[in-house]
């Protein structure tokens, strides 16, 4: 009983001399664009995939050549500088009017990808690679 009480104490001893020492921390200033830059990409991609899941969208696409599916993955696969400019142009537009303005634009963004050789939607296109 002895040896335990002596190992309980000096472990006791170890641990309460520890405690005393200084922890170190890293801490930096965040500001306030790199907190909110990452939301608001999330809701401009949600606001073109709303978009782009519209019947209208989808049937004038369609009349253009070019699968939803297609657009939706190009759209992922968008920087989030594109998206965003591609969602203020969304939120710019006549409510019910200009949508074949928007149509065009996802139509050039998909026909430049195309002839960069990212992706492959358009038969007569050649890529640069």
């Amino acid at each position: 009983m002895k040896n335990f009480k002596r190992l309980v104490t000096s472990c006791l001893i170890v641990c309460v001399t520890s405690a005393g020492f200084p922890l170190t921390a890293q801490a930096g200033i965040v500001a306030t664009d790199e907190i909110t830059s990452g939301m608001g990409a999330a809701s401009s991609r949600d606001r073109v995939s709303t978009f782009l899941a519209r019947d209208d969208v989808r049937q004038a696409m369609l009349g253009q050549g070019v699968s939803p599916q297609a657009a939706t993955e190009r759209v992922k696969a968008m920087s989030d500088a594109e998206v965003a400019q591609l969602a203020g142009r969304i939120d710019q537009a006549p409510a019910g009017g200009d949508v074949l303005g928007i149509i065009f634009t996802v139509f050039i963004v998909l026909l430049v990808t195309d002839i960069m050789g990212l992706t492959k939607v358009f038969p007569f296109t050649r890529s640069v690679r």
